[in-house]
């Protein structure tokens, strides 16, 4: 063997006042930590280093990371209302917060659309239908106000 192997970890979290080890406790703890590792891995690439810097290496992996917020955040701005759809919007938000990120891609912004000018408007016309299309539309209720 020429050269030691080193791994390193790293934990990122806005949590100043929990000593470190507490932290990585918590971390370790919590469950589905493999396929979260698996999808920043593959998915996401966001555990790959492309350049050559350690400071671009960080902004890479920090662009990533919003990336796969961007999907937890439209899951948590999905609403539930409350009467006959009530259980199923539950599901549809439980679903898309825990929904790996190439099936979000595919779902949500791989999406083939026809624009269409007008004199007067822009028309947006979606060219195929996936099951998503109508979570899709509430989002887009929601985050159009």
């Amino acid at each position: 063997m020429l050269f030691d192997d080193y791994r390193y970890f790293f934990y990122i979290t806005n949590d100043r006042s929990s000593p470190a080890a507490e932290i990585v406790f918590r971390a370790n703890d919590r469950c589905n930590q493999e396929n979260l590792h698996a999808q920043l891995k593959h998915a996401v690439c966001a555990l790959q280093a492309p350049v050559d810097t350690l400071v671009s290496n960080w902004a890479y992996m920090v662009m990533t990371a919003l990336a796969w917020n961007l999907k937890a955040w439209l899951a948590l701005q999905l609403p539930e209302q409350p009467g006959r759809w009530a259980q199923r919007h539950h599901t549809e938000k439980q679903t898309l917060l825990t929904m790996e990120f190439k099936t979000f891609i595919n779902a949500f912004l791989r999406l083939p659309c026809q624009i269409i000018r007008t004199s007067r408007k822009l028309v947006y016309r979606l060219l195929s239908w996936n099951q998503w299309q109508p979570v899709f539309f509430r989002l887009f209720d929601v985050l159009r106000c």
